[in-house]
C-alpha cells in the first residue's frame, strides 16, 4: 500500500506542477531564477526524451501504459522485494503515468525545468521520477547481492 500512495503522490506533484507551469509560464515563456543557470521555461514537448520522435503521441501513450502496467504488475504480484527495487519501480511507473496523463489530456507534455548552464533539455517532475527510478534500479542491480544483508526484504505493506 505504501508504494501505491507514493506513486499517487508523485503523479499528483507532477500534475500540479504542470498545471502551475501552464498557468504561469505559458504567456511569459521563461522566468530566470538564476540568470543563465536555471530558469523556469514553458515548453510543449510532442516527442520523447530530448525531443526525439516528434508527434508520435499515440505510440508514446501505448508504450507508457504497457510499461507502467508491467511495473504495477511486478509491484503487486511479486512479494518480498528489497525496498530499493520497489521505490525504483514505483518512481518509474509514476513518471510514465505522469507524462501519459499529459499526452492524453493536452496532446503534449509540459516541461519547465531549464538548466541552461549545461545546455540540458527542459524537463518536468515525471522525467525526474523516471531518471531517479532508473538510477535506483541501476544501483540495486550493480551493488545489491540478493544473498547479502544489504538486500534485506522490504517489510512494508505492498
Amino acid at each position: 500500500m505504501f508504494y501505491f500512495i507514493l506513486g499517487l503522490a508523485l503523479v499528483a506533484v507532477d500534475i500540479l506542477t504542470k498545471i502551475s507551469a501552464n498557468a504561469r509560464l505559458q504567456e511569459i515563456g521563461t522566468i530566470p531564477l538564476i540568470e543563465g543557470v536555471f530558469h523556469l521555461t514553458y515548453v510543449e514537448n510532442r516527442g520523447a526524451a530530448f525531443g526525439i520522435l516528434q508527434n508520435q503521441r499515440w505510440f508514446f501513450i501505448l508504450v507508457a501504459m504497457v510499461f507502467a502496467a508491467a511495473l504495477i504488475l511486478v509491484l503487486t504480484r511479486y512479494k518480498n522485494r528489497p525496498a530499493l527495487l520497489n521505490i525504483g519501480l514505483c518512481c518509474m511507473a509514476a513518471g510514465a503515468f505522469g507524462n501519459t496523463i499529459d499526452r492524453i489530456w493536452r496532446g503534449f507534455v509540459v516541461d519547465f525545468f531549464d538548466f541552461r548552464l549545461i545546455d540540458f533539455p527542459v524537463f518536468n517532475v515525471a522525467d525526474i521520477c523516471v531518471c531517479v527510478g532508473a538510477g535506483l534500479l541501476a544501483i540495486f542491480f550493480v551493488f545489491c547481492d540478493r544473498k547479502e544483508k544489504d538486500c534485506v526484504k522490504d517489510d512494508t505493506d505492498n
